[in-house]
Protein backbone atom coordinates (compact mmCIF):
# COMPACT_ATOMS: atom_id res chain seq x y z
CA UNK A 1 0.00 0.00 0.00
CA UNK A 2 3.03 2.27 0.44
CA UNK A 3 4.65 1.69 -2.52
CA UNK A 4 1.45 2.65 -4.45
CA UNK A 5 0.67 5.93 -2.51
CA UNK A 6 4.77 6.43 -3.33
CA UNK A 7 4.00 6.24 -7.01
CA UNK A 8 0.47 8.00 -7.08
CA UNK A 9 2.01 11.43 -5.27
CA UNK A 10 5.02 10.95 -7.86
CA UNK A 11 2.39 11.84 -10.67
CA UNK A 12 2.49 15.46 -11.74
CA UNK A 13 0.94 17.71 -9.08
CA UNK A 14 -2.40 18.51 -11.74
CA UNK A 15 -3.00 14.97 -12.54
CA UNK A 16 -2.97 13.91 -9.11
CA UNK A 17 -5.46 16.45 -7.82
CA UNK A 18 -8.36 15.92 -11.01
CA UNK A 19 -8.46 12.21 -10.11
CA UNK A 20 -8.42 12.80 -6.10
CA UNK A 21 -11.12 15.29 -7.29
CA UNK A 22 -13.30 12.47 -9.26
CA UNK A 23 -12.73 10.60 -5.95
CA UNK A 24 -14.21 13.58 -3.40
CA UNK A 25 -16.76 14.02 -5.74
CA UNK A 26 -17.84 10.12 -5.50
CA UNK A 27 -18.03 9.95 -1.92
CA UNK A 28 -19.53 13.94 -1.75
CA UNK A 29 -22.30 12.63 -3.87
CA UNK A 30 -22.88 9.45 -2.06
CA UNK A 31 -23.24 11.19 1.24
CA UNK A 32 -25.56 13.39 0.11
CA UNK A 33 -27.50 10.72 -1.51
CA UNK A 34 -27.73 9.01 1.79
CA UNK A 35 -28.94 12.51 3.72
CA UNK A 36 -31.74 12.93 1.69
CA UNK A 37 -32.54 9.76 1.61
CA UNK A 38 -32.26 9.22 5.78
CA UNK A 39 -34.59 12.45 6.15
CA UNK A 40 -37.13 11.71 3.76
CA UNK A 41 -37.09 8.06 5.46
CA UNK A 42 -37.92 9.50 9.17
CA UNK A 43 -40.36 12.35 7.48
CA UNK A 44 -41.95 9.49 5.85
CA UNK A 45 -42.47 7.48 8.39
CA UNK A 46 -43.24 10.45 11.18
CA UNK A 47 -46.33 12.53 9.23
CA UNK A 48 -47.07 9.85 5.88
CA UNK A 49 -50.26 8.35 7.74
CA UNK A 50 -51.65 11.52 8.87
CA UNK A 51 -55.28 12.33 7.32
CA UNK A 52 -55.63 16.06 8.07
CA UNK A 53 -53.34 18.56 8.67
CA UNK A 54 -56.09 20.02 11.82
CA UNK A 55 -55.53 16.96 13.74
CA UNK A 56 -51.93 16.74 13.39
CA UNK A 57 -50.42 17.52 16.68
CA UNK A 58 -48.03 15.68 16.79
CA UNK A 59 -46.18 18.58 15.30
CA UNK A 60 -46.18 20.15 18.35
CA UNK A 61 -43.64 17.52 19.63
CA UNK A 62 -42.16 16.10 16.32
CA UNK A 63 -39.30 18.99 16.29
CA UNK A 64 -38.39 19.02 19.78
CA UNK A 65 -38.10 15.44 20.00
CA UNK A 66 -35.87 15.57 16.61
CA UNK A 67 -33.78 18.56 18.51
CA UNK A 68 -33.22 16.40 21.72
CA UNK A 69 -31.69 13.08 19.27
CA UNK A 70 -29.65 15.82 17.32
CA UNK A 71 -28.51 17.21 21.14
CA UNK A 72 -27.48 14.08 22.26
CA UNK A 73 -26.00 12.67 19.54
CA UNK A 74 -23.54 15.40 19.31
CA UNK A 75 -23.18 15.67 22.81
CA UNK A 76 -22.46 11.93 23.76
CA UNK A 77 -20.75 10.72 20.77
CA UNK A 78 -19.40 13.46 18.56
CA UNK A 79 -18.40 15.73 21.55
CA UNK A 80 -17.89 18.68 19.06
CA UNK A 81 -19.58 21.71 17.49
CA UNK A 82 -20.86 20.47 14.09
CA UNK A 83 -23.40 23.69 13.82
CA UNK A 84 -23.09 26.21 11.24
CA UNK A 85 -21.36 24.26 8.81
CA UNK A 86 -20.28 26.56 5.87
CA UNK A 87 -19.11 28.87 8.85
CA UNK A 88 -17.14 26.33 10.62
CA UNK A 89 -15.39 25.53 6.75
CA UNK A 90 -14.59 29.16 6.84
CA UNK A 91 -13.14 28.74 9.69
CA UNK A 92 -11.38 25.57 9.08
CA UNK A 93 -9.40 27.48 6.10
CA UNK A 94 -9.14 30.73 7.38
CA UNK A 95 -7.95 29.47 11.00
CA UNK A 96 -7.09 25.74 10.72
CA UNK A 97 -4.59 25.21 7.58
CA UNK A 98 -8.13 23.58 5.69
CA UNK A 99 -8.07 20.60 8.33
CA UNK A 100 -10.96 19.72 9.26
CA UNK A 101 -12.05 16.83 12.10
CA UNK A 102 -12.21 13.39 10.14
CA UNK A 103 -15.72 12.96 12.41
CA UNK A 104 -17.41 15.61 10.27
CA UNK A 105 -17.65 13.42 7.19
CA UNK A 106 -20.88 11.68 8.80
CA UNK A 107 -21.37 13.53 12.02
CA UNK A 108 -23.09 16.45 10.45
CA UNK A 109 -25.39 13.75 8.29
CA UNK A 110 -26.47 11.80 11.33
CA UNK A 111 -27.56 15.15 13.17
CA UNK A 112 -28.90 16.83 10.81
CA UNK A 113 -31.13 13.65 9.47
CA UNK A 114 -32.86 13.23 12.57
CA UNK A 115 -33.18 16.98 13.04
CA UNK A 116 -34.93 17.56 9.62
CA UNK A 117 -36.47 14.50 9.45
CA UNK A 118 -38.71 15.08 12.55
CA UNK A 119 -39.27 18.50 11.17
CA UNK A 120 -36.68 21.13 12.68
CA UNK A 121 -36.95 23.98 10.06
CA UNK A 122 -33.30 23.80 8.74
CA UNK A 123 -31.76 23.11 5.84
CA UNK A 124 -29.64 20.03 5.02
CA UNK A 125 -27.66 21.81 2.70
CA UNK A 126 -24.49 23.43 5.74
CA UNK A 127 -24.48 20.12 7.50
CA UNK A 128 -23.23 18.22 3.73
CA UNK A 129 -21.15 21.03 2.51
CA UNK A 130 -19.60 20.23 5.89
CA UNK A 131 -19.36 16.80 5.23
CA UNK A 132 -18.27 17.23 1.46
CA UNK A 133 -15.52 19.75 2.95
CA UNK A 134 -15.10 17.28 5.38
CA UNK A 135 -14.27 14.27 3.02
CA UNK A 136 -12.06 16.24 0.26
CA UNK A 137 -9.71 17.69 3.42
CA UNK A 138 -9.09 14.24 5.18
CA UNK A 139 -8.57 12.35 1.68
CA UNK A 140 -5.54 15.18 0.77
CA UNK A 141 -4.04 15.25 4.80
CA UNK A 142 -4.00 11.40 4.64
CA UNK A 143 -1.78 11.36 2.02
CA UNK A 144 0.21 14.64 3.54
CA UNK A 145 -0.56 17.59 0.39
CA UNK A 146 0.28 20.75 1.25
CA UNK A 147 -2.34 23.62 2.20
CA UNK A 148 -2.39 24.81 -1.34
CA UNK A 149 -4.03 20.99 -2.27
CA UNK A 150 -5.57 20.54 0.65
CA UNK A 151 -7.80 23.66 0.54
CA UNK A 152 -8.37 22.70 -3.59
CA UNK A 153 -9.68 19.31 -2.10
CA UNK A 154 -11.70 20.75 0.60
CA UNK A 155 -13.52 23.10 -2.26
CA UNK A 156 -14.04 20.05 -4.63
CA UNK A 157 -16.04 18.36 -1.63
CA UNK A 158 -17.97 21.24 -0.68
CA UNK A 159 -18.91 22.10 -4.42
CA UNK A 160 -19.79 18.92 -5.18
CA UNK A 161 -22.07 18.26 -1.82
CA UNK A 162 -23.93 21.13 -2.78
CA UNK A 163 -23.97 19.59 -6.63
CA UNK A 164 -24.94 16.26 -4.94
CA UNK A 165 -27.73 17.60 -3.00
CA UNK A 166 -29.39 19.59 -5.79
CA UNK A 167 -28.03 17.86 -8.62
CA UNK A 168 -27.00 21.43 -9.88
CA UNK A 169 -23.26 20.90 -11.12
CA UNK A 170 -22.86 24.73 -12.09
CA UNK A 171 -24.29 25.79 -8.42
CA UNK A 172 -22.17 23.89 -6.51
CA UNK A 173 -18.90 25.31 -8.34
CA UNK A 174 -20.38 28.81 -7.91
CA UNK A 175 -20.83 28.11 -4.62
CA UNK A 176 -17.49 27.26 -3.61
CA UNK A 177 -16.18 30.38 -5.52
CA UNK A 178 -18.81 32.72 -4.46
CA UNK A 179 -19.59 31.74 -0.82
CA UNK A 180 -16.51 30.03 0.52
CA UNK A 181 -14.16 33.17 -1.04
CA UNK A 182 -11.50 30.83 -2.39
CA UNK A 183 -8.62 32.43 -4.43
CA UNK A 184 -8.40 29.66 -6.88
CA UNK A 185 -6.61 29.86 -10.76
CA UNK A 186 -8.73 28.95 -13.27
CA UNK A 187 -6.78 26.10 -14.12
CA UNK A 188 -7.95 25.17 -10.31
CA UNK A 189 -11.46 25.24 -11.20
CA UNK A 190 -11.22 22.21 -13.28
CA UNK A 191 -11.23 20.43 -10.35
CA UNK A 192 -14.29 22.15 -8.97
CA UNK A 193 -16.11 20.77 -12.31
CA UNK A 194 -14.71 17.19 -12.45
CA UNK A 195 -16.17 16.65 -8.78
CA UNK A 196 -19.23 18.57 -8.76
CA UNK A 197 -19.95 16.83 -12.00
CA UNK A 198 -19.02 13.50 -10.36
CA UNK A 199 -21.67 13.78 -7.87
CA UNK A 200 -24.46 15.04 -9.93
CA UNK A 201 -23.88 11.33 -11.81
CA UNK A 202 -23.98 9.94 -8.56
CA UNK A 203 -27.12 11.93 -7.52
CA UNK A 204 -29.20 11.22 -11.10
CA UNK A 205 -28.24 7.51 -10.53
CA UNK A 206 -30.01 7.46 -7.56
CA UNK A 207 -32.66 10.58 -7.38
CA UNK A 208 -33.64 10.46 -10.74
CA UNK A 209 -32.70 13.18 -13.74
CA UNK A 210 -35.81 15.79 -12.94
CA UNK A 211 -35.57 19.22 -11.55
CA UNK A 212 -35.50 19.25 -7.70
CA UNK A 213 -38.59 21.72 -8.17
CA UNK A 214 -40.69 20.65 -10.92
CA UNK A 215 -42.78 23.88 -11.90
CA UNK A 216 -45.14 24.99 -13.96
CA UNK A 217 -44.13 28.71 -15.08
CA UNK A 218 -45.47 31.18 -17.67
CA UNK A 219 -43.47 32.96 -20.53
CA UNK A 220 -41.35 35.49 -19.71
CA UNK A 221 -42.95 38.73 -20.65
CA UNK A 222 -41.13 41.82 -20.39
CA UNK A 223 -43.62 43.97 -19.14
CA UNK A 224 -43.38 42.58 -15.78
CA UNK A 225 -39.62 43.81 -15.56
CA UNK A 226 -40.39 46.51 -13.24
CA UNK A 227 -42.10 44.66 -10.56
CA UNK A 228 -39.54 42.14 -10.67
CA UNK A 229 -37.33 45.21 -9.70
CA UNK A 230 -39.32 45.78 -7.33
CA UNK A 231 -39.16 42.22 -5.80
CA UNK A 232 -35.37 42.41 -5.85
CA UNK A 233 -35.67 45.74 -3.17
CA UNK A 234 -38.04 43.45 -1.37
CA UNK A 235 -35.63 40.75 -0.66
CA UNK A 236 -33.04 42.62 -0.28
CA UNK A 237 -34.90 44.46 3.09
CA UNK A 238 -36.27 40.86 3.93
CA UNK A 239 -32.51 39.10 3.73
CA UNK A 240 -31.33 42.39 5.58
CA UNK A 241 -34.51 41.35 8.49
CA UNK A 242 -33.38 37.54 7.88
CA UNK A 243 -29.76 37.98 8.95
CA UNK A 244 -30.13 40.20 11.90
CA UNK A 245 -32.93 38.41 13.58
CA UNK A 246 -31.92 35.08 12.76
CA UNK A 247 -28.05 35.94 14.69
CA UNK A 248 -29.56 37.94 17.15
CA UNK A 249 -32.32 35.24 18.19
CA UNK A 250 -29.95 32.71 18.31
CA UNK A 251 -27.42 34.00 20.96
CA UNK A 252 -30.50 35.34 23.12
CA UNK A 253 -31.79 31.57 23.24
CA UNK A 254 -27.79 30.37 23.89
CA UNK A 255 -27.57 32.76 26.66
CA UNK A 256 -29.98 30.39 28.11
CA UNK A 257 -27.41 28.53 30.03
CA UNK A 258 -28.92 25.11 31.30
CA UNK A 259 -29.43 22.69 28.06
CA UNK A 260 -32.52 21.02 28.90
CA UNK A 261 -33.99 24.57 30.09
CA UNK A 262 -32.82 26.15 26.44
CA UNK A 263 -34.69 22.62 24.57
CA UNK A 264 -37.32 22.77 26.37
CA UNK A 265 -38.06 26.39 25.44
CA UNK A 266 -36.84 26.07 22.00
CA UNK A 267 -39.21 22.77 21.04
CA UNK A 268 -41.91 24.37 22.89
CA UNK A 269 -42.09 27.59 21.12
CA UNK A 270 -41.07 25.82 18.01
CA UNK A 271 -43.81 23.03 18.25
CA UNK A 272 -46.23 25.87 18.36
CA UNK A 273 -45.52 27.49 15.09
CA UNK A 274 -45.65 24.64 12.83
CA UNK A 275 -48.65 23.95 14.39
CA UNK A 276 -50.09 26.72 13.44
CA UNK A 277 -47.86 27.43 10.79
CA UNK A 278 -47.45 23.64 8.89
CA UNK A 279 -45.03 25.02 6.12
CA UNK A 280 -42.87 25.71 8.55
CA UNK A 281 -42.24 21.82 8.78
CA UNK A 282 -38.88 20.65 7.76
CA UNK A 283 -37.23 22.39 4.71
CA UNK A 284 -40.57 23.09 3.69
CA UNK A 285 -39.84 21.94 -0.32
CA UNK A 286 -42.99 20.46 -0.55
CA UNK A 287 -44.65 23.78 -0.02
CA UNK A 288 -42.31 25.48 -2.44
CA UNK A 289 -43.12 23.10 -4.98
CA UNK A 290 -46.84 23.54 -4.16
CA UNK A 291 -46.42 27.44 -5.15
CA UNK A 292 -44.37 26.72 -7.99
CA UNK A 293 -47.37 24.99 -9.53
CA UNK A 294 -49.52 27.62 -8.64
CA UNK A 295 -51.18 25.42 -5.63
CA UNK A 296 -51.37 27.63 -2.95
CA UNK A 297 -54.42 27.09 -1.22
CA UNK A 298 -53.54 23.75 0.05
CA UNK A 299 -50.32 25.37 1.90
CA UNK A 300 -52.36 27.22 3.93
CA UNK A 301 -53.64 24.21 6.35
CA UNK A 302 -53.22 23.73 9.86
CA UNK A 303 -55.41 25.49 12.80
CA UNK A 304 -55.45 28.81 11.42
CA UNK A 305 -55.57 27.51 7.57
CA UNK A 306 -58.39 26.06 8.24
CA UNK A 307 -60.95 29.50 9.17
CA UNK A 308 -59.35 31.69 6.22
CA UNK A 309 -61.83 32.08 3.95
CA UNK A 310 -61.07 36.03 2.53
CA UNK A 311 -58.54 36.16 0.04
CA UNK A 312 -56.71 38.84 2.18
CA UNK A 313 -56.48 36.52 4.93
CA UNK A 314 -54.85 34.20 3.17
CA UNK A 315 -52.15 36.67 2.21
CA UNK A 316 -51.84 37.81 5.61
CA UNK A 317 -51.27 34.17 6.52
CA UNK A 318 -48.32 34.19 4.18
CA UNK A 319 -47.10 37.11 5.71
CA UNK A 320 -46.97 35.61 8.90
CA UNK A 321 -45.00 32.19 7.54
CA UNK A 322 -42.58 34.76 6.02
CA UNK A 323 -41.54 36.75 9.20
CA UNK A 324 -42.36 33.70 11.13
CA UNK A 325 -39.51 31.31 9.24
CA UNK A 326 -36.58 32.92 10.72
CA UNK A 327 -38.01 32.09 14.33
CA UNK A 328 -38.43 28.64 13.40
CA UNK A 329 -35.38 28.29 12.35
CA UNK A 330 -33.50 29.91 14.89
CA UNK A 331 -35.27 27.93 17.36
CA UNK A 332 -34.24 24.65 15.68
CA UNK A 333 -30.15 25.91 16.10
CA UNK A 334 -30.36 27.39 19.75
CA UNK A 335 -32.67 24.16 20.71
CA UNK A 336 -29.75 21.51 19.42
CA UNK A 337 -30.40 21.20 16.27
CA UNK A 338 -28.22 20.48 13.35
CA UNK A 339 -29.10 22.39 10.44
CA UNK A 340 -28.46 25.08 8.08
CA UNK A 341 -29.77 28.54 6.68
CA UNK A 342 -29.31 27.27 2.62
CA UNK A 343 -32.96 25.91 2.85
CA UNK A 344 -35.05 28.19 4.91
CA UNK A 345 -33.61 31.27 2.62
CA UNK A 346 -34.76 29.43 -0.25
CA UNK A 347 -38.35 28.81 1.13
CA UNK A 348 -38.05 32.41 2.95
CA UNK A 349 -37.42 33.84 -0.84
CA UNK A 350 -40.37 31.50 -2.63
CA UNK A 351 -42.69 32.75 0.05
CA UNK A 352 -41.46 36.63 -0.61
CA UNK A 353 -41.87 36.17 -4.52
CA UNK A 354 -45.89 34.47 -3.46
CA UNK A 355 -46.32 37.99 -1.04
CA UNK A 356 -45.58 40.41 -3.81
CA UNK A 357 -47.06 38.45 -6.30
CA UNK A 358 -50.16 38.16 -4.66
CA UNK A 359 -50.52 41.64 -3.15
CA UNK A 360 -50.12 43.15 -6.81
CA UNK A 361 -52.69 40.51 -8.34
CA UNK A 362 -54.96 41.42 -4.88
CA UNK A 363 -54.61 45.13 -5.27
CA UNK A 364 -54.83 45.10 -9.24
CA UNK A 365 -52.02 47.11 -9.42
CA UNK A 366 -50.39 44.72 -12.40
CA UNK A 367 -51.20 41.29 -13.11
CA UNK A 368 -47.90 38.84 -12.54
CA UNK A 369 -47.09 35.12 -12.95
CA UNK A 370 -47.14 33.98 -9.08
CA UNK A 371 -45.50 30.89 -9.70
CA UNK A 372 -42.87 33.32 -11.60
CA UNK A 373 -42.33 35.68 -9.12
CA UNK A 374 -42.35 32.64 -6.27
CA UNK A 375 -39.31 31.09 -8.61
CA UNK A 376 -37.58 34.52 -8.81
CA UNK A 377 -37.85 34.92 -5.09
CA UNK A 378 -35.82 32.74 -4.26
CA UNK A 379 -33.16 33.54 -6.35
CA UNK A 380 -33.67 37.32 -4.87
CA UNK A 381 -32.98 36.07 -1.02
CA UNK A 382 -30.32 33.56 -1.57
CA UNK A 383 -28.47 36.68 -3.12
CA UNK A 384 -29.31 38.99 -0.47
CA UNK A 385 -28.87 36.56 2.83
CA UNK A 386 -26.37 34.77 1.13
CA UNK A 387 -24.98 37.59 -0.92
CA UNK A 388 -24.07 35.69 -3.79
CA UNK A 389 -25.64 36.67 -6.90
CA UNK A 390 -24.08 34.49 -9.51
CA UNK A 391 -25.42 31.31 -7.22
CA UNK A 392 -28.43 31.81 -6.61
CA UNK A 393 -28.74 32.88 -10.69
CA UNK A 394 -27.98 29.26 -11.64
CA UNK A 395 -28.98 27.55 -8.68
CA UNK A 396 -32.64 28.31 -9.19
CA UNK A 397 -32.20 27.68 -12.76
CA UNK A 398 -31.09 24.38 -12.39
CA UNK A 399 -33.46 23.16 -9.64
CA UNK A 400 -36.09 24.08 -11.46
CA UNK A 401 -35.03 24.31 -15.17
CA UNK A 402 -36.45 28.06 -15.12
CA UNK A 403 -33.95 29.28 -17.76
CA UNK A 404 -36.23 31.06 -19.62
CA UNK A 405 -36.74 33.34 -16.47
CA UNK A 406 -33.05 33.96 -16.32
CA UNK A 407 -33.56 37.86 -17.21
CA UNK A 408 -35.61 38.28 -14.17
CA UNK A 409 -33.72 36.40 -11.98
CA UNK A 410 -30.29 38.44 -12.95
CA UNK A 411 -32.22 41.40 -12.55
CA UNK A 412 -34.15 40.50 -9.11
CA UNK A 413 -30.72 39.00 -7.51
CA UNK A 414 -28.73 42.11 -8.58
CA UNK A 415 -31.15 44.33 -7.46
CA UNK A 416 -31.28 42.46 -3.84
CA UNK A 417 -27.60 42.48 -3.72
CA UNK A 418 -27.28 45.86 -4.14
CA UNK A 419 -30.08 47.02 -1.24
CA UNK A 420 -28.49 44.61 1.45
CA UNK A 421 -24.87 45.52 0.41
CA UNK A 422 -26.00 49.46 1.47
CA UNK A 423 -26.11 48.43 4.73
CA UNK A 424 -24.71 44.83 5.54
CA UNK A 425 -21.22 43.93 4.31
CA UNK A 426 -21.22 40.29 5.03
CA UNK A 427 -23.74 37.64 4.38
CA UNK A 428 -24.96 35.16 7.07
CA UNK A 429 -22.30 32.89 6.95
CA UNK A 430 -19.25 35.52 7.16
CA UNK A 431 -20.60 38.66 9.63
CA UNK A 432 -20.06 36.88 12.83
CA UNK A 433 -16.17 35.69 11.92
CA UNK A 434 -15.43 38.82 10.18
CA UNK A 435 -16.57 41.03 13.41
CA UNK A 436 -13.58 38.57 15.04
CA UNK A 437 -11.23 39.08 11.97
CA UNK A 438 -10.79 35.71 10.73
CA UNK A 439 -12.84 35.87 7.20
CA UNK A 440 -10.85 34.98 4.16
CA UNK A 441 -11.57 37.32 1.34
CA UNK A 442 -10.92 37.35 -2.24
CA UNK A 443 -8.39 40.15 -1.47
CA UNK A 444 -5.00 37.95 -1.35
CA UNK A 445 -3.02 40.56 0.74
CA UNK A 446 -6.02 40.49 3.02
CA UNK A 447 -6.17 36.71 2.83
CA UNK A 448 -2.63 36.39 3.92
CA UNK A 449 -2.96 38.34 6.75
CA UNK A 450 -5.90 36.46 8.25
CA UNK A 451 -3.78 32.96 7.98
CA UNK A 452 -0.81 34.62 9.59
CA UNK A 453 -0.84 34.00 13.47
CA UNK A 454 1.35 36.38 15.61
CA UNK A 455 2.05 33.70 17.90
CA UNK A 456 4.11 31.94 15.16
CA UNK A 457 6.63 35.24 15.05
CA UNK A 458 7.64 36.08 18.34
CA UNK A 459 11.35 35.95 19.00
CA UNK A 460 12.48 35.91 22.36
CA UNK A 461 16.01 35.54 21.70
CA UNK A 462 16.13 39.15 22.94
CA UNK A 463 18.25 39.57 26.32
CA UNK A 464 16.09 42.01 29.04
CA UNK A 465 17.41 43.73 31.81
CA UNK A 466 15.80 45.00 34.54
CA UNK A 467 15.40 49.20 34.62
CA UNK A 468 16.88 49.31 37.66
CA UNK A 469 20.47 48.19 36.65
CA UNK A 470 23.51 49.78 35.79
CA UNK A 471 25.75 50.33 32.88
CA UNK A 472 27.99 47.28 33.95
CA UNK A 473 24.81 44.82 34.29
CA UNK A 474 23.94 46.14 30.38
CA UNK A 475 27.39 45.75 29.16
CA UNK A 476 27.08 42.06 30.60
CA UNK A 477 23.50 41.22 28.70
CA UNK A 478 25.61 43.19 25.38
CA UNK A 479 28.15 41.03 25.70
CA UNK A 480 26.09 37.75 26.01
CA UNK A 481 23.34 39.03 23.09
CA UNK A 482 23.57 38.76 19.42
CA UNK A 483 20.81 41.36 19.11
CA UNK A 484 21.44 45.30 19.19
CA UNK A 485 17.88 46.17 20.81
CA UNK A 486 17.66 45.04 24.45
CA UNK A 487 13.97 45.34 26.51
CA UNK A 488 14.07 47.05 29.58
CA UNK A 489 11.71 45.41 32.53
CA UNK A 490 10.35 46.02 35.82
CA UNK A 491 10.73 43.05 38.40
CA UNK A 492 7.55 41.38 37.15
CA UNK A 493 8.60 41.61 33.65
CA UNK A 494 6.31 44.16 32.57
CA UNK A 495 8.04 46.03 29.74
CA UNK A 496 9.24 49.58 30.34
CA UNK A 497 11.36 50.41 27.11
CA UNK A 498 14.22 49.25 25.04
CA UNK A 499 17.77 50.30 24.63
CA UNK A 500 19.50 50.38 21.27
CA UNK A 501 23.15 49.57 20.97
CA UNK A 502 24.84 52.14 19.31
CA UNK A 503 23.07 54.46 22.09
CA UNK A 504 25.48 52.90 25.00
CA UNK A 505 28.92 52.12 21.87
CA UNK A 506 30.50 55.29 23.01
CA UNK A 507 30.40 54.67 26.75
CA UNK A 508 30.43 50.93 27.09
CA UNK A 509 34.17 50.72 26.74
CA UNK A 510 34.81 53.56 29.97
CA UNK A 511 34.87 50.95 32.61
CA UNK A 512 34.81 54.27 34.99
CA UNK A 513 31.44 55.32 34.49
CA UNK A 514 30.25 51.46 34.23
CA UNK A 515 28.83 51.68 38.38
CA UNK A 516 28.34 55.52 38.20
CA UNK A 517 26.06 55.44 35.39
CA UNK A 518 22.12 54.00 35.46
CA UNK A 519 20.59 52.57 32.04
CA UNK A 520 18.08 54.90 32.59
CA UNK A 521 20.19 57.63 31.05
CA UNK A 522 19.24 55.40 28.06
CA UNK A 523 16.08 54.31 28.08
CA UNK A 524 13.21 55.04 25.56
CA UNK A 525 10.04 54.19 24.29
CA UNK A 526 9.33 51.40 21.40
CA UNK A 527 8.21 53.32 18.29
CA UNK A 528 5.01 51.10 19.05
CA UNK A 529 3.90 48.15 21.44
CA UNK A 530 2.13 45.07 19.95
CA UNK A 531 -0.46 42.85 22.02
CA UNK A 532 -0.43 39.16 21.76
CA UNK A 533 -3.68 39.07 20.42
CA UNK A 534 -3.82 41.75 17.82
CA UNK A 535 -4.59 40.65 14.62
CA UNK A 536 -1.58 40.84 11.42
CA UNK A 537 -3.37 43.74 10.17
CA UNK A 538 -3.10 45.85 12.59
CA UNK A 539 0.36 44.43 13.30
CA UNK A 540 1.47 45.32 9.95
CA UNK A 541 -0.24 48.89 10.70
CA UNK A 542 2.04 49.70 13.25
CA UNK A 543 5.20 49.07 11.12
CA UNK A 544 4.09 51.08 8.20
CA UNK A 545 3.36 54.03 10.91
CA UNK A 546 6.45 53.53 12.99
CA UNK A 547 8.78 52.39 10.48
CA UNK A 548 10.61 50.13 13.16
CA UNK A 549 11.52 46.74 11.78
CA UNK A 550 11.45 45.36 15.23
CA UNK A 551 8.73 45.78 17.96
CA UNK A 552 7.86 44.39 21.41
CA UNK A 553 5.40 42.13 21.95
CA UNK A 554 3.13 41.86 25.37
CA UNK A 555 0.10 40.36 26.78
CA UNK A 556 -2.74 42.63 27.85
CA UNK A 557 -1.01 43.39 31.43
CA UNK A 558 1.50 44.85 29.83
CA UNK A 559 4.04 41.63 30.65
CA UNK A 560 6.38 40.97 28.49
CA UNK A 561 6.98 38.18 25.81
CA UNK A 562 9.11 38.86 22.97
CA UNK A 563 9.35 40.96 19.69
CA UNK A 564 8.31 40.26 16.53
CA UNK A 565 10.14 41.18 13.32
CA UNK A 566 9.10 42.54 9.94
CA UNK A 567 11.31 41.02 7.67
CA UNK A 568 10.60 37.94 9.39
CA UNK A 569 6.64 38.61 8.88
CA UNK A 570 7.44 39.83 4.97
CA UNK A 571 8.92 35.94 3.82
CA UNK A 572 5.98 34.37 5.64
CA UNK A 573 4.06 36.66 3.92
CA UNK A 574 5.58 35.86 0.26
CA UNK A 575 5.35 31.91 1.16
CA UNK A 576 1.91 32.40 2.05
CA UNK A 577 0.95 34.56 -1.13
CA UNK A 578 2.29 31.55 -3.11
CA UNK A 579 0.21 28.97 -1.23
CA UNK A 580 -3.39 31.67 -1.47
CA UNK A 581 -3.38 32.72 -4.67
CA UNK A 582 -2.70 28.30 -5.78
CA UNK A 583 -0.59 29.22 -8.70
Amino acid sequence: MERLLTRFKALPEHTMLVILAFVVGLCSGLMAVLLKKLISLIHTGLTGWFDAPFYNYLYLVYPGIGMLLAFLFVKYIVRDDISHGVTKVLLSVSKQKSRIAPHNIWSSVGASSVTIGFGGSVGAEAPIVYSGAAIGSNIARALKLPYKDVTILLGCGAASAIAGIFSAPLAGVLFTLEILLFNISMSSILTLLLSSVTATVVSYIFTGTSVSFPSTLEEFSLGNMPFYLLLGIFCGAMSLYFIRTSLWLEDKMRGIRRPACRWLLCAALLGLLIFFFPPLYGEGYDSLTMMLNNNSVDIAGGVLGTVLVNKWAIWLFFVAILLAKVFATAFTNAGGGVGGTFGPTLFTGGIAGFVVARFLNLSGIHAVPEANFVLVGMAGMMAGVMQAPMTAIFLIAELTGGYDLLMPLILTSAASFATIRTVEPYSIYTKRIASQGELLTHDNDQAVLTLLKLSDFIETDFKPIIGDRSLADLVKVIASSDRNVYPVLDHERHFIGVIFLNDVREVMFDHEHYYKIHISEFLKAAPAVVYSDEKMETVMEKFELTNAWNLPVVDRDGVYLGFVSKSKIFSSYREQLQQVSHE
